[in-house]
Parts: C-alpha cells; structure tokens; sequence
C-alpha cells in the first residue's frame, strides 16, 4: 500500500524530476499554454499554481525563491511582472487542464495546460523574438 506517497515518479531520480518540471514550469509561463502527458500535467499543476502564489506576494524573498526553484530570471520577471497582477484578485485556480486525446508513438494520454484568461499571442511570441534576435545577429556578423 502506498498511503501518503503524494505525486508521481515517473521513473526518474528526484534530481531529474525535480530540473523536470523546472522545465516544464518555465516553458508554461513563457508561453501560457503547453502540451504534455496528462500525468506529468496534473503534478505540474500544484507547483505553477504556488510560483504564481509567490508572484503575488511580490516580495524580494517570494521573488528569491521563485529564482531557486526553476532558475531562469527572465521567465521570474515575466511572473512578476504580467502574471501575477493579471490574477492578483483570483484566490487561486490559475490553470486549467484538457485532455487532448493520445500521442501517436505510444498512445500516452496527451493534455493541454494552460493559465485561465491567458494572453492568446504569448504563445509562441518568445520563441519568435530570439529567432528575430538570431537572425539579426547572424546579419551584423555578415
């Protein structure tokens, strides 16, 4: 029996899962929406949810140990900065999940997670802006 055991292995040591959904939390606020296995979506749920909390709050320490658990500045200040004031009067609930069917190599069951009253043009935007900036960089060293 596994009584109290609360979240998910996912066959990984606790270092891997841990820089996991890290990752993953990263990639959810820069772009607002991702597409996962839907068990890796409900455990990454709770910890979004919490780093959102901490935006709130908006202190040096919150901003701290935002910093320390996914580790990337520039995704910290966008929590900051755009989310945590878009949901300062919602107590909680800031992500949804849907269940988008199964993936087609091993027919895992797929989900969408994304916040609720997202920004429709975030989502890709990051990874057009440093494209734009290669690509300008690869034209000044021409």
């Amino acid at each position: 029996m596994r009584h109290g055991f609360k979240g998910r292995r996912f066959a990984r040591s606790v270092s891997h899962r841990k820089s996991m959904f890290a990752n993953l939390a990263v990639s959810l606020i820069e772009h607002e929406q991702i597409v996962t296995t839907l068990p890796k979506a409900k455990d990454l749920r709770p910890i979004v949810e919490k780093l959102v909390t901490l935006g709130k709050r908006g202190d040096l320490h919150a901003r701290r140990q935002v910093i320390a658990q996914i580790g990337n500045e520039g995704v910290v200040k966008r929590l900051f900065e755009t989310l945590a004031p878009r949901y300062a009067n919602r107590n909680g609930g800031y992500l949804r999940i849907m269940k988008a069917g199964f993936r087609h190599g091993d027919n895992a069951a797929m989900a969408v997670i994304e916040f609720v009253d997202r920004d429709t043009s975030a989502k890709g935007a990051a990874d057009r802006a440093r494209l734009e900036a290669e690509g300008n960089n690869e034209e000044a060293a021409a």
